[in-house]
Formats: C-alpha cells, structure tokens, sequence
C-alpha cells in the first residue's frame, strides 16, 4: 500500500465497520502503519538495509460492559481486508457470549475529528550512505538509521476520527577510539540538513583524541557534574516509568509520590509537562479521548498527574487522555540561561556526562536511580576536557538533583526523539535541557 492511500484506506474500513454493527454494540478501531527506511553502519561502512511498509488494525469490539479485541495485519487490498474484518468481528461476537463484564471500562463517546500531517525532509537513503561516506572518512562509525512516515488512525463507530501522519528520522551513532571507548551522537527531527549531520560528526571527532588519553580514575564521592540532554533523558525516562501515573499514585507505587503528597519539591525552575504541541505523538488515544498537553511539574511542585480511563474509572478521576502505560510520551522541560558554549566553563572542574546506560529504580520511596556512566563521560579541568572517565556506577535521588543540587538548566533544550523499532517505530520523546549539577554521587 503506497504512502497516500493509507487515510483513504482506513476512512473505508472504518465506515465498513460502522455499517457492521449489530444492536447496540460500539467499535474502536486502532491503525498502525509506517514506511520506513533502515540502514546499519559499521566502520562507516552499509552492513544492512532495508525498508519496511506495513500496517495492522485493532478491533475493539464493546457490548454493554464486556469487550474483546483482535488486531491483524491490513494487506492493502480493500475487499481482503473488509473480509479480515468481517471475520474478526464475528469471532469477537463469539468471544462476548461468554465475557465477564469488565468493571473499569470507560471509554469516550462523544463525536470530534482531528488530522496532523506533516511531511518532512528526508535524506534518500543512497545519498545517505554517500553522506556518511564522505563524513566518516578515517573514523570508526558504527551507527543506526531509521526514518520515513509514521501513521496512527482511529476511529469509532460513535462518530469519533483521527489521523496522524509524520515523515520523521532518527540517527544515532558511535564513534570508537582504538581503546574501544567511544562518543555517542544522535540527530533527529523532520528536517535533513547534510550540513548539520557533518557538523554533529566533526564535534565528536574533535574529542576523540581525548580518548587516547589515561582514563582519570576517581573515587566514591559526590562530583560537579553537567548531565548533557541526553543523559537527563535516561533518568527522567525511568521515573516516568510511574512517576506520573495516576494510578502508581493512586496505589502508592508513584516513585514521585513525595512530590505529588506536598512532602517534597524540586527546585523552582524546574517545570515539565506532556506537551503534546510538540507534534510528536498522536492528538488522540485507544479509548477514544482528544489528547491535550498535561502540566505535571509547575515551579518545583507537583502540577498534575497522567490519567488513562481505566484509571479514571477505578479510582473516581477524570481521565485526560493518558495511555494505558500513564507514562509521558512528549515530555518537554523548560529551558534555563546557560548557553551550549558557556557549559565547560561554568563547569569549571568536575564530570561532562554525555549519556547514561542501564538506568534503574534503586530505591524508590526517594527516587534515588543508579546506573552506569559510559559513552562520552569526561574529567574537566578549569572548563577544559582533559582525560576520558572510565564506567562508573552512580546512586543518585531525582530530588537532589533537580532540587538542592541544581545550579543551572541549558539554554537550549534538544528534541530527543524515541528510538524504539520494537514492532514498529515509535512515536514520541523528550525535549529537554542539559542540567548542572553541584553534586553527582558516584558509587564504584
């Protein structure tokens, strides 16, 4: 199925599957679908290739309070798929005889529309490894491609219809010194730009000798630290995990539950929200609700909380659009003053944190994460990086440090988009700013 009849197509099943139902039965029907290109690259070099088109539809199929679903793949071709649907909602008919009612359905039954499409620039994947050819001349690049047009539908036999189609691209990669250490890069976005690309990899090259040098060793201890953007992205990542959880709240598994009770706070500049201005992830969910942004931190104290209907349902709150996971998929954290060019130089001497690995809950009643130091970390000494760290764990509580700890938040946050492939590309991510820190507790 080409790029431009995906809308067209779903717009006909959705209305077949309107014309299909029976008494008093509701549909919600979720689409999935991507054109997406993938290239793997090894000391600069293709090593795979690739492109995916693909598509899949969820049939939820409702009944008074019992539900059921059934989610196949969409081949394209009209009359196998309304074949596909006819059957699958005969089978979830079936299924209902017999189906205990569900206590916490809730789902949305008003009427709306709303479209996003955004097309963007994307590099053609030869003229890519071309790119990369050139740029990657004399390096150890090991990187992933993946971009092209991601699309997510819905639509219920209520009256309800959403699109949204983006063209998207995301790169990550490595540069490896003959150490085996390496700096990591990321560029993503809807908009190529050859020039931006070689200027990423240039940056990362111009610290590799760095590399070559004796890592520094350091001990246990509390270090001033910068946390580059995406390294704050790992640990605000797996907070969100339930931090933001109406219901993680609600059964006090919240590892921000402290801030959400008033018993903690974080500093006054720290603001973030589910900010769904951003674009980057569908106006819409599975149960039918409008998505709108959701303010969850104002000024260093609890402003909200992400609620999923089913959450709703239980606990006698008001769902605003949340998924059924209640984690954020477009965090975006207000910026402060301190410019990219000033940040070795307000650092002065401590860590240059480029990215965290292997991040994790270690005790969560004080949201304290641990985890490991690795790519792109560096010993700084009166704002000049001087020597490679090598892998040191941290133990470190989210209230230190973006609360007592913080001293400055970057001028310019980055778009962090998300990686995941698992299935298919994912939407969403996190726009945030690197933080500085006055304290970094390392552990081992």
């Amino acid at each position: 199925m080409s790029e431009r009849d995906w809308q067209a197509h779903f717009t006909r099943l959705a209305d077949e599957i309107e014309r299909l139902q029976q008494g008093a039965e509701t549909t919600l029907s979720s689409f999935v679908a991507e054109q997406s290109d993938f290239i793997r690259f090894n000391a600069g070099k293709v090593r795979q290739i690739g492109s995916v088109s693909q598509g899949k539809l969820t049939l939820r199929l409702i009944d008074g309070a019992r539900q059921a679903y059934s989610t196949f793949t969409v081949c394209g071709d009209v009359q196998q798929d309304l074949d596909a649907i006819d059957a699958a909602l005969a089978a979830l008919r079936d299924s209902l005889r017999d189906a205990a009612d569900d206590p916490h359905l809730l789902f949305d039954t008003t009427q709306w529309q709303r479209v996003t499409r955004r097309s963007g620039h994307l590099p053609d994947p030869q003229a890519l490894i071309r790119t990369v050819a050139e740029c990657a001349q004399g390096l150890d690049f090991v990187g992933f491609y993946a971009g092209g047009t991601i699309v997510r539908g819905f639509a219920s036999t209520g009256g309800s219809r959403g699109w949204y189609e983006v063209d998207s691209f995301n790169f990550s990669w490595s540069l490896y010194d003959p150490s085996g250490r390496a700096i990591k890069t990321t560029y993503a976005g809807d908009d190529w730009s050859d020039a931006a690309f070689a200027q990423k990899v240039e940056q990362a090259a111009a610290r590799l000798p760095v590399l070559a040098l004796t890592p520094r060793a350091l001990s246990p201890g509390g270090y001033r630290a910068w946390l580059a953007p995406a390294a704050l992205e790992e640990l605000l990542g797996v907070a969100s995990w339930s931090g933001f959880s109406a219901r993680a709240h609600a059964t006090s598994r919240s590892v921000l539950r402290k801030l959400h009770a008033g018993e903690a706070a974080l500093d006054p500049r720290v603001t973030l929200s589910e900010d769904l201005d951003l674009g980057i992830t569908p106006g819409f969910n599975e149960d039918g609700y409008v998505r709108e942004s959701v303010p969850l931190i104002d000024a260093g104290r609890s402003a909200g909380r992400l609620t999923n209907a089913r959450s709703a349902r239980e606990y006698s709150l008001q769902p605003n659009g949340a998924l059924a996971s209640e984690a954020p998929v477009a965090l975006s954290m207000l910026p402060g003053d301190l410019p990219d060019d000033e940040v070795l130089a307000k650092l002065d001497t401590g860590l240059y944190v480029g990215n965290l690995w292997y991040v994790n809950v270690s005790d969560p009643m004080n949201c304290r994460l641990t985890g490991m130091t690795r790519f792109a970390t560096f010993w700084v000494e009166h704002g000049k990086i001087v020597a490679p760290l090598d892998a040191m764990r941290f133990d470190d509580s989210l209230y230190r440090l973006l609360g007592d700890q913080l001293e400055a938040l970057g001028a310019q946050p980055e778009l962090l988009l998300s990686d995941s492939t698992y299935g298919e590309r994912a939407t969403g991510g996190m726009q945030l700013p690197g933080v500085l820190v006055r304290s970094f507790e390392l552990t081992l």
